[in-house]
């Protein structure tokens, strides 16, 4: 014990020799201070033991030989280091991250979210359900759900479903089309008020399925999952 303090001691002045802070000393002082209570051993070290700085691997701009196990090459040629890189990509050996893309999630005025495009029948009960990130628009999907289903005689929408192309697929299919105009058409389309009135089953609908709380907020990674969720909803709102 006192073979330690006496070592410790001149580990100290040789600190005040060498004009370490005085912070730094104090810290030797309390380690003297705990040295009659505990004994160090010879193999332990301790958190005050003079540890030298990292150093560089190599030298600026040149990293030595590449990473083995990689896809390709990746050297540094403007900044030593690579957080600094100006090639902004995805870590090297790894795989991309397209997740969103695939999963139906987009950015929207919200914030990324998923955008459930559905059509219902007579009685408001939906029939065919597609998802799509919260960016996309009501038309393009429109044309891949009235496929799914039989012609009707008549197809009722809002506004964001005035598109020629959507009315000329309705026309072709046998489908009139109950379709108010947007405020900018130079060349309006008659329809039916009295029918349009009836839009308000398919909002019904959506209300219906906005009362499970899986639904109303998206808790699933997979849009499979959660699309299954939309129709396990869907056909308990077909029953109840």
């Amino acid at each position: 014990m006192a073979a330690d303090r006496t070592s410790l001691a001149n580990r100290c002045a040789g600190c005040r020799a060498a004009g370490r802070s005085p912070r730094y000393q104090r810290h030797y002082t309390r380690a003297e201070k705990w040295l009659p209570l505990v004994g160090l051993s010879g193999s332990l070290r301790t958190c005050y033991d003079d540890l030298q700085s990292l150093r560089s691997v190599g030298a600026t701009r040149h990293m030595g030989k590449p990473v083995p196990r990689t896809r390709r090459q990746r050297s540094i040629d403007e900044h030593p280091d690579d957080r600094l890189h100006a090639c902004q990509s995805a870590s090297i050996g790894g795989r991309r991250k397209r997740g969103e893309q695939k999963q139906a999630v987009g950015r929207s005025r919200g914030g990324r979210n998923t955008k459930i495009h559905a059509l219902a029948d007579a009685k408001g009960r939906l029939i065919a359900i597609l998802l799509t990130g919260g960016e996309a628009h009501d038309c393009p999907v429109a044309e891949r759900l009235i496929r799914r289903v039989k012609p009707p005689k008549r197809m009722l929408g809002d506004k964001a479903y005035d598109s020629a192309e959507l009315r000329e697929e309705l026309d072709e299919r046998g489908t009139k089309p109950v379709i108010p105009n947007r405020s900018n058409r130079k060349q309006p389309y008659s329809f039916s008020k009295r029918l349009y009135k009836l839009r308000w089953r398919i909002e019904s609908a959506f209300n219906r399925l906005k009362d499970f709380r899986r639904i109303a907020t998206r808790y699933d990674r997979l849009a499979r999952n959660y699309l299954a969720s939309v129709c396990l909803a869907a056909a308990l709102v077909w029953w109840i």
